[in-house]
């Protein structure tokens, strides 16, 4: 992920918004002032009323993730109080400080939002370049009424 590999990123927060409520998204979070980078998973419950994030914690992809907390359906976030990662942690903290962008609809200047090249929602890889630039495929973009 270099900046002159803008292929993934979620320039807006609009876009970021979309792409995370999407039902099965994975993000990374980085500051350009730091460094520090954060790679996450936001799932759709079954009932479609709350969404669970996870942090990526270990070497793993596909599974080194730990539950961290919930977004619900106003579209506020809580750490969650059977997470194994402190509130404290510096990827909790990443990610309760994203979720307020989100909410204001605005990004700190240092705040790099990025996306695998998979849909949000089917997590098939995107190859139609307007799709990898909002992060979701055309099938679903329609169903989601995006």
């Amino acid at each position: 992920m270099t900046d002159d590999l803008l292929t993934g990123r979620l320039a807006t927060p609009e876009l970021a918004t979309v792409f995370v409520f999407g039902g099965n998204a994975t993000l990374t979070l980085r500051s350009t002032k730091t460094g520090a980078r954060f790679t996450y998973r936001v799932r759709k419950s079954d009932d479609g009323k709350v969404h669970f994030v996870s942090v990526l914690t270990g070497p793993e992809n596909d599974t080194d993730f730990l539950y961290l907390g919930t977004f619900f359906q106003d579209r506020s976030y809580r750490h969650g109080r059977k997470s194994r990662v402190a509130e404290d942690a510096p990827s909790a903290k990443a990610f309760s400080f994203f979720a307020g962008q989100l909410d204001r609809l605005c990004f700190h200047p240092s705040l790099e939002v990025w996306h695998e090249g998979r849909c949000c929602r089917c997590n098939r890889k995107l190859t139609v370049p307007e799709s990898v630039e909002r992060g979701i495929g055309p099938e679903c973009a329609t169903k989601m009424g995006n």
